[in-house]
Order: C-alpha cells, then sequence, then structure tokens
C-alpha cells in the first residue's frame, strides 16, 4: 500500500536524501520518494505503519503527518496518468539527453578537420566527465546521500560519495590533457562498473529513486537511460583499451 505524509522541516536536498534514507530503513517500508518542493514523501509498505513509529525513527527537527484523502485509488490514478502522457519520462530526461548531445556535438566539431575516432571518444569522455562533475559539486551536500541510495561502494564507505565529483573531475582533465590514458580508463572501467550495478539492481527492483548522474540540482529519475550512458562510457573505455595494450 502507498500513502502520502506531510513532511516539515526539510530545507535542502540533502534534507530530503536524509529523510529518504531514514525512512528506507524501516523493514516494513519498500520505496520512499520525498518531494522537497512540495514537502511531502510518499511512501510504499508492505503494512500499515502509524505516524508515531516514522517519527519516532526521524531526527526531532522534521516533523512527519499523514495527509488527508491520499487513498491508495488515487495514487494509483496518479501512476496510470503518469504513464499514459507517454512523452513524460522523455520530458524529464530531456537535461540528460541535452547535455549528451552537446557533448557529442562539441567532440566531433573539434576534429572535423583531421578526424580520428579515438580522439574524438577521448574528448567526449573528457567533456562527459567535467560536465557531469560540475552539476555534482553544485550541491556537495546533497548529492553524497543520493549517490548511496543506489551506489553499492558509497553505501558501504561514505566518504567516497563526497569524493566521487572530484574523481570524475580529475578523469576528466586527464582525458583531455591525453594524461596517462590507460590509468584513466581501467579506473572509468571500475567506478562506472559499480555505479552499473547498483543501478541495474535499482531498475530490477522497480524502485523509483532520483538519479545522482547530474547531482540534486537536476531532478532526474532512474532510469534505463543512466544504464545505457555508463554502459557507453564502459565500451570506450574498453575499446580504447584494446587499442592500447
Amino acid at each position: 500500500m502507498k500513502q502520502i505524509y506531510k513532511i516539515t522541516g526539510m530545507t535542502c536536498n540533502g534534507c530530503r536524501s536524509s529523510v529518504e534514507k531514514t525512512l528506507q530503513s524501516v523493514p516494513e517500508i519498500i520505496d520512499v520518494s520525498v518531494d522537497l518542493k512540495a514537502e511531502e514523501a510518499t511512501i510504499e509498505m508492505k503494512a500499515y505503519i502509524s505516524t508515531q513509529q516514522l517519527q519516532s525513527v526521524l531526527p526531532e527537527k522534521y516533523r512527519i503527518s499523514e495527509k488527508a484523502d491520499t487513498t491508495d485509488s488515487m495514487i494509483l490514478n496518479q501512476e496510470n496518468l503518469f504513464v499514459d502522457t507517454g512523452k513524460t519520462k522523455l520530458k524529464e530526461l530531456q537535461p540528460l539527453l541535452i547535455i549528451l548531445g552537446y557533448i557529442t556535438i562539441s567532440s566531433i566539431l573539434l576534429h572535423h578537420k583531421n578526424w580520428n575516432l579515438t580522439e574524438v571518444m577521448l574528448d567526449f569522455m573528457g567533456l562527459f566527465y567535467i560536465v557531469f562533475s560540475f552539476f555534482k559539486i553544485l550541491d556537495l551536500k546533497g548529492f553524497p546521500d543520493s549517490f548511496r541510495m543506489y551506489d553499492p561502494l558509497a553505501k558501504a564507505i561514505p566518504v567516497y560519495g563526497w569524493i566521487y565529483p572530484f574523481v570524475e573531475t580529475a578523469l576528466g582533465l586527464m582525458f583531455l590533457m591525453r594524461f596517462q590514458i590507460p590509468i584513466a580508463l581501467i579506473t572509468t572501467l571500475i567506478i562506472l562498473g559499480i555505479t552499473t550495478i547498483g543501478v541495474t539492481r535499482t531498475l530490477l527492483n522497480k524502485k523509483t529513486i532520483q538519479c545522482a548522474c547530474l547531482g540534486t540540482a537536476l531532478k532526474l529519475p532512474m532510469t534505463e537511460a543512466t544504464l545505457i550512458e555508463n554502459s557507453i562510457m564502459m565500451v570506450m573505455a574498453i575499446v580504447m583499451l584494446t587499442q592500447t595494450f
């Protein structure tokens, strides 16, 4: 069953991520989606949980209360409307698609006079990391909490979520400056491989969470697009490694 709750006390994306993580730790809860602007949380649970129980697991700064007129049928209707629009998911992913488009076009134009596919791929990977790390650094407080929701390593070692944006920046510079490319390629396979495992698990479990690929500034849903973008980078890394060794 699903229920919508009113939650006050949240002031930033870090608060939102903290509330989601705390509520998801409750065994009876299947999934949690928090809307910071509306100050609402949609909770899917195996059995009804009292507001008092939910309040007991949250820090004192947050106050949770049950919204009136939030039945399963209402939520199911909302979900059906969301699916029936057809273009809603595409519209939500529009920022990601535009950014990938700009990176692709820029990488091609940089070498339009002296075409070299390897050089194009190196610039694509460099620009990819620089741009994506920029959006993550915009909210260093909220990103780690969102990232550890699905990345296995960030979940096991929280500090990894804090340094990850800077790892991406370093890798971007290495690709663009053509510095220690083999190391950058191997590192890409490792970090994106770990993230891909987490993304795949999330998609298989059909959990609705926010993707942290563009930080928390742009609210992107976790979809197959996240898996595809990671796969593209990993395929490029594998191709260039085979050429290197």
